[in-house]
């Protein structure tokens, strides 16, 4: 039975899962924030960040 006791995929799992939530969360900013991504898209940093800076 030291194919049940063997556990040397494991660590290599882990960073496949590890690694493909950061993929997942990095599309997901990147669908959320695509407009300022997209060229001509009328959305301009430098104009938005005063704005974010009086608000808060």
């Amino acid at each position: 039975m030291n194919i049940i006791k063997d556990e040397n995929g494991q660590g290599a799992a882990e960073y496949i899962l590890l690694f493909g939530g950061v993929i997942v969360i990095a599309v997901a900013a990147l669908m959320i924030y695509r407009a300022y991504f997209a060229a001509g898209a009328g959305t301009q940093a430098c104009q938005d960040i005063p704005k974010v800076r009086t608000s808060v």
